[in-house]
């Protein structure tokens, strides 16, 4: 009879079988939660002077699994969205381990029991047409990475794509003339065609032609021929909006990332009347009900529906609770 699998190999068969074989997880999970992992470890490892080839799962029980989220908010500065990321990621392992260890049931159950946190839900932000303009005039396109980022931000703020999906880009998935497209592998292995506006195509078309005078696997690709990472692209983006609000006031405030280039085209979209179900379609998402934040963000739409009203004929008063114990409750 064999010996039952220890932490490491029970963390190796997780990736290795569970996630890669039977799940065929998306690189992007895959790195997701190996990042999780990789703290968890790193933060194992300091707490019990334990290295993590020789940690046990009855190391990682829910106490030291609460203390590492406490970290993540508390030293590393992660959000509750973040922290409960990382947590659905150790939840998935430990239900792997249910099946293979079911002796340890009860410190299975105490870490899945674990809930994640609740937080706040704010506005989704997003940039005006003027704002957009601003950012797309910031990159100097007299040089080669200059006329790179215009074309991709041009890309990005009219496709919508995510970020992992900009990146990846190669040209072969560009399609030009009628019908111009671009086809991605998005979230969770869907595929989907995003239609590209004249503009858009016509930067495409010359950007293309530049870069197959010096053949590249890549769309974008960085100062070395390779992949543009996702904090390259957070770079080239902050620079192009630092430059941007030197023009466009109304951005000062306003927090530039790819995602919210992202929502940019799905507010834009949902003011020209495009139906919900073909943003989702457009976007890649996974419901409908994902879309519902653009419809709750954006506050035009909100005061032309209060237009439509009419005032009330009910004359305005004040409620006067006749009782102490009800103007106490009032009072709460």
């Amino acid at each position: 009879m064999s010996d039952p699998p220890d932490f490491p190999g029970l963390l190796e068969r997780f990736f290795s079988d569970r996630l890669m074989r039977q799940r065929r997880a998306s690189p992007h999970t895959i790195a997701g939660y190996r990042d999780t992992f990789r703290l968890l470890l790193l933060f194992a490892q300091r707490q019990l002077g334990k290295p993590p080839s020789a940690l046990a799962i009855e190391d990682l029980d829910s106490r030291l699994i609460g203390a590492f989220l406490d970290h993540l908010e508390k030293e590393r500065g992660n959000s509750s969205r973040s922290r409960n990321v990382r947590l659905a990621a150790i939840h998935s392992f430990f239900r792997f381990v249910a099946f293979q260890e079911p002796a340890k049931v009860a410190l299975i159950q105490r870490v899945l029991a674990m809930p994640g946190k609740r937080y706040d839900q704010r506005l989704v932000g997003f940039l005006t047409p003027e704002e957009v303009e601003a950012i797309l005039a910031a990159p100097d396109r007299s040089t080669w990475s200059g006329r790179r980022d215009y074309v991709l931000l041009l890309v990005a703020v009219q496709t919508g794509l995510r970020v992992s999906e900009l990146t990846a880009l190669r040209p072969d998935d560009i399609r030009l003339g009628p019908g111009a497209h671009v086809h991605c592998m998005g979230k969770g292995r869907k595929e989907r065609c995003v239609p590209l506006r004249k503009e858009a195509a016509s930067a495409l078309r010359a950007w293309m032609v530049e870069i197959a005078r010096k053949p590249r696997e890549y769309l974008f690709p960085n100062a070395r021929g390779g992949s543009l990472s996702p904090d390259g692209v957070q770079f080239l983006l902050a620079k192009h909006a630092k430059a941007a609000r030197e023009k466009c006031p109304s951005m000062a405030k306003k927090r530039v990332s790819p995602h919210v280039l992202r929502h940019t085209t799905a507010m834009e979209l949902l003011r020209h009347g495009v139906d919900r179900s073909v943003i989702a379609l457009w976007l890649g998402h996974e419901s409908m009900e994902t879309t519902q934040a653009y419809l709750a963000a954006d506050l035009e739409m909100k005061q032309r529906a209060l237009a439509k009203l009419e005032p009330g004929k009910v004359k305005p008063s004040l409620y006067h609770p006749d009782d102490k114990l009800l103007a106490f409750l009032k009072g709460l």
